[in-house]
């Protein structure tokens, strides 16, 4: 299996690489509400544009990889769920959810989809989930993989605490 063929699908989602023709959904979603514990803000187009453009090329290079949610049977775009640093042995799982679809166990199903099949294509010695301390519906998706809290610290917008989450969950 290459990266450009994977597809990971769950009891209600499909997950696929994310292509240029995910774009429109993804940029409609993002909301300063959905970034309050996002790194990032939402972008003017042009410069979200650069930001999937870099999304696609560490995709090439084999750095990353950002997953497009989709409800099976609708299609619906729900979200992304990226896999980083994916050439190290702790790589890092993300998540955003739209905000119209919270509270119903997606990122939850997504990032477990994503951590199992990376446990096979990656093989790490553990996965890294950054979250916002005050974010507690994502720190509850890391402790629901057995994730523990292995450092704090202050970012740009918000504390972050960083899980370690066991490759044995």
């Amino acid at each position: 299996m290459t990266l450009n063929t994977v597809t990971l699908s769950t009891q209600r989602l499909t997950l696929k690489p994310f292509t240029a023709n995910d774009a429109d959904e993804t940029y409609n979603c993002i909301t300063p509400t959905l970034t309050r514990y996002m790194a990032w803000d939402p972008q003017p187009r042009h410069e979200f544009d650069q930001t999937w453009s870099n999304w696609l090329k560490n995709f090439a290079l084999g750095t990353e990889i950002i997953f497009v949610i989709r409800e099976t049977s609708s299609q619906v775009f729900i979200g992304l769920v990226g896999l980083h640093r994916i050439q190290t042995s702790n790589p890092e799982l993300g998540i955003w959810i739209r905000e119209d679809y919270h509270y119903h166990g997606y990122g939850r199903e997504a990032v477990t989809a994503v951590a199992k099949w990376a446990i096979d294509f990656v093989k790490p010695d553990f996965f890294v989930y950054p979250v916002a301390e005050e974010n507690y519906p994502s720190r509850k998706i890391a402790e629901s993989l057995g994730g523990k809290v292995v450092s704090k610290f202050t970012g740009p917008k918000y504390e972050v605490v960083t899980y370690e989450i066991p490759v044995s969950f």
